[in-house]
């Protein structure tokens, strides 16, 4: 029997309880945030692995250094994934395809940032850095819009206590497909197309993200795909990921990922999921 450490949200720490334990692994949340947490002693229970490693990097760390254990997904995993203009980088380098895109290192001059907005028929899209769940993704249809949100930007920037002080700039792909596609320990092993409902899309919406309304279906994605989304996986070194694909009539492309990603139910996923976790989870316990 493993004892696993779980540091993720509620879904996911709800969906794994019964079907590990039916494998021998024990799962027990561990709350690392929102909290407080003397220093002196550890408040956690025992455990030989954790899945995965806090969102919170800094009280993270606190966390990994009272339990001692492997992470499915240490804290150099979640820092790449997290990184968005790291991940397609090293995707485009490994000829792996991604959206065309600039970082914008904030601040930068009106020239250099009409230069990239004009690499792009609009409406391009304006994304922070290190987001999730589309926080704080927009488009811009025209130059004064765009420079409109870059002053919006700037002003959050300018609060010295701000880290990431970088954006992306990408090209706008309509109608496309979004899938996230689940990796685990470099095989596929299933996916969901997030779309979002009628009602939604005739009001002018456009983001796909579950937490933003959009629903998640279980999907069959020919090989293609799927060996699209290993090859990312693989690039990465990032062994329990998701994968989210943009997929137009003409081309597919790796938008983002994401190495803390909910577990949807098990009937959207290939048999043998609960299977080729368990089996991550106890190799990664015998590093």
């Amino acid at each position: 029997m493993h004892r696993l450490a779980v540091a993720t949200n509620a879904e996911t720490y709800e969906r794994m309880q019964a079907p590990l334990a039916a494998r021998d692994i024990e799962v027990g949340h561990v709350e690392t945030d929102e909290r407080t947490l003397p220093l002196a002693e550890s408040p956690f229970d025992e455990y030989d692995v954790g899945f995965v490693y806090p969102s919170r990097i800094m009280e993270g760390a606190v966390a990994d250094a009272m339990l001692d254990v492997p992470w499915v997904n240490d804290r150099e995993a979640i820092l790449r994934s997290r990184n968005k203009a790291d991940v397609l980088a090293h995707l485009g380098r490994a000829d792996i395809p991604v959206p065309e895109t600039v970082v914008v290192s904030n601040p930068a001059s009106e020239a250099e940032l009409t230069a990239a907005f004009e690499r792009f028929d609009p409406p391009v899209v304006v994304k922070p850095n290190s987001t999730t769940r589309g926080v704080g993704v927009t488009t811009a249809h025209d130059l004064d819009s765009f420079l409109g949100i870059v002053d919006y930007l700037d002003l959050v920037h300018d609060y010295r206590a701000v880290g990431d002080r970088s954006f992306l700039v990408q090209e706008y792909l309509p109608d496309a497909a979004d899938y996230r596609v689940m990796v685990v320990d470099g095989e596929y092993v299933g996916a969901v197309e997030r779309r979002l409902p009628e009602s939604s899309r005739e009001r002018g919406r456009w983001k796909h993200n579950v937490h933003r309304g959009a629903e998640a279906e279980g999907q069959e994605l020919p090989t293609e795909l799927r060996k699209l989304a290993e090859d990312a996986a693989d690039e990465l070194d990032i062994p329990y990921l998701g994968v989210d694909l943009l997929v137009t009539e003409d081309r597919a492309v790796v938008n983002e990922t994401n190495a803390r990603p909910t577990i949807d139910s098990a009937t959207k996923y290939e048999d043998g999921f609960w299977d080729d976790l368990a089996a991550l989870i106890r190799q990664t316990a015998e590093q």
